[in-house]
């Protein structure tokens, strides 16, 4: 059984966004795996570590510079890499997840004996959180959401984050599972295997060839930047604060 796990190349978290002319600025900035994208690779490796799958399958959609981020997976221990390569922006501006799920559903249909996708829940640039229910019901299969644990056998036992705790599920294979944070920690890439990482194999495939409209459904009219927060106010004790609350705030009576 094989394992196919969807990556997303993203504005790194530890970087101060940018507004420029309406919309997000991606000059000269840095980017990187989408952190529970990171996760999703991390479980699949689990995976294959402990034989429940014999192969495991990266794929990641966007401009060339998303093979940096293939290899990444590669020398976390995914087997080999397929580049969808695009330049048009995968951050909702132009490539949009019902697209994007159309093109992992090629990907499924062309490869063998695919059981199981995973993906991260939602890329933290759009936070749509979209692409894994798309796929899984563009393909007829199964899926289970924000997933914090997984267990493969016969079957697929996953335990997922709800609003109110956790709930566990089992369903049958193929299907389609969306990792939350607290499923892993992702292991860092050594340098052995990074090296080793650069011997694997990557296709690179023309997402403008795989017959997929990859025209946006949605227009974002303008991104803007979020008001300055407001310098805080010193008091003095508890009383003052209190006061403070129910006088000028009002939001306490």
């Amino acid at each position: 059984m094989k394992v196919l796990v969807g990556i997303k190349r993203v504005v790194d978290y530890a970087v101060k966004v940018r507004v420029n002319k309406g919309t997000v600025d991606l000059a000269n900035v840095k980017q990187s795996m989408n952190p529970f994208c990171e996760i999703a690779v991390e479980e699949a490796v689990r995976l294959k570590d402990a034989k429940k799958v014999s192969e495991v399958i990266v794929v990641s959609i966007g401009p060339k510079h998303c093979t940096e981020t293939i290899r990444t997976a590669l020398a976390m221990g995914c087997d080999r890499g397929i580049h969808i390569q695009t330049d048009m922006r995968t951050d909702y501006m132009q490539l949009q997840p019902f697209a994007i799920a159309q093109l992992l559903k090629k990907v499924v249909e062309q490869e063998e004996s695919i059981n199981l996708v995973l993906l991260g829940k939602q890329g933290i640039d759009s936070d749509c959180g979209q692409t894994g229910p798309l796929l899984a019901g563009m393909m007829g299969w199964p899926q289970v959401t924000f997933a914090s644990n997984v267990q493969l056998d016969d079957n697929l036992v996953v335990e997922r984050e709800t609003d109110t705790g956790t709930e566990t599920i089992e369903t049958s294979l193929p299907a389609v599972v969306t990792c939350d944070l607290r499923l892993n920690e992702p292991r860092y890439a050594t340098l052995p295997n990074i090296m080793k990482a650069k011997r694997k194999k990557v296709d690179t495939l023309q997402a403008s060839d795989m017959g997929v409209d990859l025209e946006p459904h949605y227009e974002v009219m303008d991104v803007v930047e979020p008001p300055p927060r407001k310098e805080g106010i010193m008091v003095a004790d508890v009383d003052e604060l209190i006061s403070k609350l129910r006088n000028e705030a009002k939001v306490i009576k």
